[in-house]
């Protein structure tokens, strides 16, 4: 299930919890390429704290959006994951220095609030 959370406009902030599916998926895509109609560059916030899985359509989806934008991966500096698991943890340590252009770091659940504070400070803040 997903949930778009308030948050500085310049900022895509979902919690997913349980299993993430297409139509969750659709509505994830929809906000972010609203916000990047407004904006030039986003900061993402990502609460996986109850994050169980996503179906396979779903991860078809992700993979096909997120190597669709490959060209457009700086207009997402910071990507900050809130979870408390220890494999999401370590994917985001892997993935951080492997992206190009993106920080990705992860946030304890009690951090939400600082997590969300270092998502919103990319470069031109809220007229990014």
């Amino acid at each position: 299930m997903l949930d778009i959370l308030q948050a500085p406009d310049h900022v895509a902030a979902f919690r997913i919890t349980g299993t993430l599916t297409e139509p969750d998926f659709d509505r994830l895509i929809a906000e972010i390429e609203a916000k990047l109609e407004r904006h030039e560059k986003l900061g993402i916030l990502a609460d996986l704290t109850d994050f169980e899985d996503m179906t396979f359509r779903a991860g078809l989806k992700d993979a096909r959006y997120g190597f669709g934008k490959i060209l457009q991966w700086h207009r997402f500096p910071r990507e900050a994951v809130v979870t408390d698991k220890g494999w999401i943890e370590t994917l985001v340590a892997i993935a951080s220095p492997l992206v190009p252009f993106v920080e990705v770091r992860s946030f304890k659940p009690g951090a939400f609030d600082a997590a969300l504070a270092w998502a919103s400070e990319i470069e031109g803040g809220p007229a990014a």
